[in-house]
């Protein structure tokens, strides 16, 4: 009964993390749209700084995604460790623990630095664009980053309930 729940909680997450896709792969359409718009109106230097921010936007909140879902699996491990865990793997632990810790500090300042472009490229955008063209590119932004932290949120919980399948299968006779 485990098993079968389990295997009908992953199709369920299969389903949503293509309805998931479907809906980055609408978003990347209307951000191509904006994109021509941009590049029709703005100056090139100007065009330039909108396409910089915006693949940074990905990279910058994907590294903030990973960095955040290593660290949470290291301190899960941490939290598991008992008396019987030796020194070494404690050790080991600690290290990744302190390099992950740091590494999403500075990915933070990388989100701070972006964030104060995205107010520069509004502000330019704000000169060559109508109220609703504004409006449009704010959503994509917001859209665009809510569907990088959901799809990456699906892909973990299939990862999840992928290995309690597998150690339920391997744990059975």
């Amino acid at each position: 009964e485990l098993m079968a729940s389990l295997r009908a909680r992953l199709q369920s997450l299969w389903e949503e993390r293509e309805l998931v896709l479907q809906e980055s792969r609408e978003c990347a359409e209307r951000g191509q749209g904006l994109q021509h718009t941009v590049r029709d109106l703005c100056k090139p230097n100007e065009f330039e700084r909108y396409l910089m921010f915006i693949g940074d936007l990905e990279k910058v909140v994907s590294l903030l995604l990973c960095l955040s879902s290593r660290l949470a699996r290291v301190q899960n491990a941490m939290s598991r460790m008992d008396g019987s865990t030796d020194t070494e793997e404690r050790h080991s632990l600690s290290q990744r623990h302190k390099l992950l810790s740091r590494q999403r500090e500075d990915a933070k300042d990388l989100k701070e630095n972006l964030d104060r472009r995205e107010r520069v490229v509004s502000g330019i955008l704000a000169k060559y664009l109508t109220e609703q063209q504004l409006q449009d590119y704010r959503h994509f932004v917001q859209a665009k980053t809510s569907l990088l932290i959901e799809q990456k949120d699906l892909e973990e919980q299939i990862r999840f309930f992928e290995e309690q399948l597998e150690t339920l299968e391997q744990s059975l006779p």
